[in-house]
């Protein structure tokens, strides 16, 4: 941290900065120039917040140089990491490819939906029991009636269960049929949801926010690993803009970006970010140009009949297409479609 003086400050402004730091058991280094002071703060960061030290007289700025999130910050594990989901790797080595209806509305949907994306290359199955949504009289999904449509799908299938949690109170019931919570955009600030789901124990998907700063959505995920979860996958779902032709807007920017800042792995959602069929392929190949470790794609056998999202739902020909983009782009990253790891499945 470093504190920037006034012009006009004086040296007895200064050394009570000092001696407040020292107070508060961290060292202040003072360097003076021709027309401004500035000291230099090493210790407990966190802690100097506290102080107030804006309001001291003298100070014109404080300026932090350190990262506010520690635990997933690349300052303190330089190394990326790979998130398994049920043996599936998520992480930089891999392109994976989740892959489901948006909303779980009946058995056979869902099913189909499922055999539909493994076909495609998913190993991981996506599928919305709760739905958040903006108009309270759109459909909120099935509830617990959907957790278990999954788990059937799941046990015919063999996809581990991506599925979202809207509530604190739920996340016992969602992690006892999920493999991997997923938190949304309009949750993704919701502190007491991500502190359960990083009590939870289990690998955990988070959506930027739809008006977060990347800084903002590393401080969310921070909530999680602050409750020793470090299994978490940073999921980039569009940003909201002036733009009105697409849903919302891809930031591809974002995926380097917190790569570079964080640790976590990080994936795109296509269907939710241009909102349209005829979008999401493109955007996917954009995704794994920009290095993305996967992409999450909504599916449904009858678009025209979904409750929920239906414009932006793949078909099985858009599948097709996708299937081959991948499996033609990832190589050119040096990855390859994710597989499950016989070893690590559970």
């Amino acid at each position: 941290m470093v504190i920037v003086m006034n012009p006009d400050a004086t040296r007895e402004d200064a050394d009570a900065i000092v001696a407040l730091i020292a107070a508060a058991g961290g060292e202040a280094f003072v360097s003076r120039g021709v027309s401004r002071t500035i000291i230099g703060l090493v210790g407990d960061v966190t802690h100097f917040e506290t102080l107030n030290l804006k309001s001291m007289r003298g100070v014109a700025d404080v300026v932090r140089i350190s990262t506010p999130y520690k635990l997933v910050s690349r300052e303190n594990h330089p190394e990326r990491s790979t998130v398994r989901v049920a043996g599936v790797p998520i992480g930089p080595d891999t392109v994976t490819l989740i892959a489901g209806p948006c909303a779980v509305e009946t058995p056979e949907q869902t099913l189909e939906a499922a055999l539909m994306a493994r076909a495609a290359g998913a190993t991981l199955l996506r599928g919305g029991a709760y739905k958040p949504r903006t108009s309270p009289y759109a459909f909120q999904g099935l509830g617990e009636a959907g957790l278990r449509i999954l788990a059937d799908v799941r046990a015919e299938t063999g996809l581990p269960i991506v599925t979202e949690v809207v509530d604190a109170h739920d996340v016992e019931l969602v992690a006892s049929y999920a493999d991997m919570l997923q938190v949304g955009t309009r949750n993704a600030q919701n502190f007491t949801l991500l502190q359960a789901v990083g009590a939870a124990g289990m690998p955990v998907m988070l959506k930027r926010g739809m008006n977060a700063t990347i800084e903002e959505w590393l401080m969310a995920a921070e909530y999680i690993a602050q409750r020793g979860n470090l299994d978490i996958v940073l999921c980039e779902r569009g940003i909201r803009t002036f733009e009105t032709a697409t849903r919302n807007t891809l930031d591809v920017s974002a995926v380097p970006m917190a790569q570079r800042l964080s640790h976590l792995p990080v994936i795109v959602d296509p269907s939710h970010s241009g909102g349209r069929r005829d979008l999401v392929l493109p955007l996917t190949r954009a995704a794994i140009a920009v290095g993305a470790d996967g992409v999450i794609i909504d599916v449904h056998p009858h678009p025209e009949q979904a409750l929920c999202d239906g414009p932006q739902a793949l078909i099985r020909d858009d599948l097709d297409e996708l299937s081959r983009a991948i499996r033609a782009f990832a190589p050119l990253m040096n990855r390859t479609l994710a597989t499950p790891e016989p070893s690590l499945l559970t």
